[in-house]
């Protein structure tokens, strides 16, 4: 089937897969400039300066981020109702428990996006045949394109790069989340990783989340830039890259796997997704303490835990910080209707996209 007619004024040209070809956005400041069609260009990793790009197109391109859908988004790709999700909403915003039978189906919904995830491709495959092997298999067909994207682009660092990679779901299961690099390498530098792990930030493929030595405004300049977690920017992609046949499991409630390392990537990629720069909180002196998220929200700090079992209500660091300092309504996600309690805020999972 042939190409149609370019009507002037009436045609979209779209260039797929752009940072394959880096003369094509040059060409386009002149393209922009002739005016005749308009343009769309399409392309992973363009964060990457993996290849010169002899003239940029500046003031001839807007550029926007995409990102896997949201719980809220992977809700409309569902068919749920935007009055059910304007319910959520309310919930969030009024601090008011949502009915039970809405909570166990968005306790549902939740439960399938922690393994299905939001990349389109998966999404689609997951609601049009319900068939975990086919969405594991294609989450399996992005991981192997990311992972052909690492020895295409990243250069000299791609060994390192896939090492990093490769080790997320690892690391993540571990009780404390940090990110050692004394799993990669036995004399661990960060200064010989650090662009490695820098690239997978940029490539958008992971998120990091900064260890802070106070809890004060502003928290960016308390951070830690040596001590950090990695988080995956798509919690399906992470349950299918090594969590394996634990899908199942997820389904049927058991979110306390690994540590809760589910669970609580799938919050800090919420955070992510809304602009939320990442941090979190750990210290052994004077007391021992480990506080999942802490972001800042305008001028606010917000104390946020992740907790995966029945034993919500438990909490110590969060306790023993309370004690300390004077801090705003902190936040604990958890398997339960949202409730106050203590001067405590519970939200369920599903309410993080809300944030």
């Amino acid at each position: 089937m042939g190409l149609g007619p370019f009507l002037e004024h009436d045609t979209l040209i779209f260039f797929d897969e752009v940072q394959s070809c880096p003369n094509a956005r040059t060409a386009i400041k002149f393209l922009v400039q002739d005016g005749r069609y308009d343009y769309i260009e399409s392309g992973s990793l363009l964060g990457i300066n993996y290849r010169d790009v002899s003239s940029y197109p500046v003031g001839y391109e807007t550029q926007y981020e995409m990102s896997s859908l949201d719980f809220e988004e992977f809700l409309w790709a569902k068919g749920v109702g935007f009055d059910v999700i304007e319910m959520l909403k309310k919930s969030y915003k009024t601090k008011t428990s949502l009915n039970s039978a809405v909570h166990m189906a968005m306790m549902r919904h939740f439960r399938e996006y922690l393994i299905v995830g939001g990349m389109p491709v998966p999404v689609n495959r997951f609601i049009e045949t319900a068939d975990m092997r086919k969405v594991i298999q294609e989450q399996i067909d992005i991981i192997n394109n990311y992972r052909d994207d690492v020895k295409k682009y990243s250069g000299t660092q791609k060994i390192k790069v896939r090492e990093v990679f490769d080790s997320i779901p690892e690391q993540l299961n571990k009780k404390n989340k940090r990110y050692y690099l004394s799993m990669l390498s036995k004399e661990p530098k960060l200064r010989t990783y650090e662009d490695s792990i820098m690239w997978l930030f940029d490539a958008g493929i992971a998120s990091p989340c900064y260890n802070v030595s106070a809890i004060e405004f502003p928290l960016a300049l308390n951070e830690k830039r040596n001590l950090f977690k990695v988080y995956m920017n798509d919690t399906g992609l992470l349950v299918a890259m090594s969590f394996d046949g634990i899908q199942n499991e997820v389904l049927n409630g058991n979110i306390e796997i690994n540590e809760g390392s589910i669970v609580e990537n799938a919050i800090a990629d919420a955070f992510a997704k809304n602009g939320f720069r990442l941090h979190y909180y750990d210290r052994k002196k004077p007391t021992s303490l480990e506080i999942d998220f802490v972001i800042q929200r305008n001028s606010r700090i917000q104390i946020i835990e992740s907790k995966s079992g029945s034993d919500f209500d438990k909490h110590d660091s969060l306790d023993q910080l309370m004690k300390e300092q004077s801090i705003d309504t902190p936040i604990v996600f958890c398997i339960d209707n949202l409730h106050e309690k203590d001067g405590i805020l519970y939200l369920p999972y599903y309410l993080c996209s809300f944030i």
